[in-house]
């Protein structure tokens, strides 16, 4: 399993990523945005969300790219910008990871299921990378 990298825009994510694909030579790729997710009407989503881009991805010589743009309200700062994708397919190993990141380090969410993977954290460690930690499927390994 690799580590891959995150990066994360301020509204501008589809120009960025087109703009890699075209410099790298990549397939085309396929965007999901904030609207096209399952909706919750607890959380109303905000007009100026839906064309936003939740995550799409890139491969690039080998490495897995992944992209979306911040949330509306949510802090964008330049340098925070950039996390670490840590993915595993043993629910026991990935809590395990969490549990040793988040020592002396800041949850940003805690473990939990969504609708996108049945376990997912994010956690800034004791030395600020942020590390999005997701289970996945075996048959979802490239």
């Amino acid at each position: 399993m690799a580590v891959d990298i995150y990066l994360t825009f301020n509204g501008n994510c589809r120009e960025a990523v087109e703009f890699y694909a075209d410099v790298f030579e990549t397939e085309k790729p396929n965007f999901m945005t904030f609207g096209e997710k399952s909706p919750n009407p607890e959380y109303p989503l905000p007009e100026e969300a839906k064309n936003l881009i939740m995550h799409t991805r890139l491969a690039i010589e080998g490495s897995t790219v992944m992209f979306s743009d911040t949330f509306p309200g949510s802090p964008f700062t330049v340098g925070n910008n950039i996390s670490l994708a840590y993915q595993c397919v043993e629910a026991e190993k990935l809590q395990m990871v969490y549990e040793k990141l988040k020592k002396e380090g800041t949850v940003g969410m805690e473990l939990q299921e969504t609708f996108w993977s049945k376990l997912y954290g994010q956690v800034t460690d004791k030395f600020d990378v942020i590390w999005q930690l997701s289970l996945i499927n075996e048959d979802e390994v490239s």
